[in-house]
């Protein structure tokens, strides 16, 4: 199966086979990732996981990402169309995804039991979202984004500068993305402009991982460009359960920069957890 269809819209999905006893793990990409893009510097850090775990994975591209189905007139007004909102995304995207497509996605996938989410960046924010509604068996927020720091926006306002720079030039942000994308401006706006977007600025999931009783891995980069540790500490001040990991010589993407010790401390995190 790599595909899966949610109320018309189908969804690439990647299936890592592994022990159906055990609670399976279920990655959540970044705000420009797909299935496809997982795998950096000739590591495959979710199939690694999945094998050092003992555990099934599932990886899915959200709509417009990767293989999945594009979204309908992406940089226009917002509108919904049935399940779907289509157009430019509005500041709860990651709730509705969280909300909304998850859970239809999971009970796509006939779990037998809670997953385990392992989040990146925007896949970190719905990761949280989900577990402060719906019970999961655990979560790992790799990087999340629970407010909004000048120096995410800052990134975010040099990415679109790239990608505008020169868009059909070989090795250009837009040519490199597009290894990974179907349809890469699909892909590239509906995170550009909503992050970028004045009403973006008052995000805010505070109250909602208020609302957290699973256990909880917080892992942050201390290069992160993306984001700082205020983060992390947003976070632990609404859920004393959770517990954090803080790497060296990383960037935005622990499982690229930092596999191993990444791998280390979540299966240190993960071994009480059936």
């Amino acid at each position: 199966m790599n595909r899966i269809e949610i109320e018309g819209v189908g969804l690439e999905l990647k299936l890592i086979p592994g022990s159906a006893a055990r609670a399976p793990l279920v990655f959540l990409h970044e705000g420009l990732g797909s299935v496809s893009m997982w795998p950096q510097r000739g590591r495959d850090w979710p199939a690694e996981l999945c094998a050092a775990s003992g555990r099934t994975g599932w990886l899915y591209a959200r709509r417009g990402y990767g293989q999945s189905d594009p979204i309908p007139h992406v940089r226009d007004a917002p509108r919904q169309n049935g399940f779907w909102t289509e157009g430019r995304h509005g500041p709860d995207y990651m709730h509705r995804e969280a909300w909304d497509v998850l859970p239809e996605l999971l009970r796509g996938l006939g779990l037998s039991t809670p997953p385990i989410l392992i989040g990146h960046s925007d896949g970190a924010t719905i990761a949280l979202l989900y577990a402060s509604r719906h019970p999961v068996a655990a979560c790992v927020a790799m990087a999340p984004h629970v407010v909004v720091e000048e120096v995410a926006l800052r990134a975010i306002s040099d990415a679109r500068r790239l990608y505008e720079d020169n868009p059909s030039s070989q090795g250009s942000l837009r040519q490199r993305l597009s290894r990974y994308h179907a349809n890469v401006d699909n892909a590239f706006w509906q995170w550009n402009d909503v992050w970028l977007s004045p009403a973006f600025a008052a995000f805010d999931i505070r109250a909602e991982c208020r609302q957290i009783e699973t256990p909880l891995l917080l892992v942050q980069g201390m290069g992160d460009e993306y984001g700082t540790l205020g983060q992390l500490r947003a976070i632990e001040a609404v859920a004393p359960q959770a517990s954090s990991v803080e790497l060296d010589d990383c960037g935005h993407s622990p499982h690229r920069d930092q596999p191993d010790a990444l791998t280390a401390a979540v299966l240190s995190f993960l071994e009480p957890i059936p």
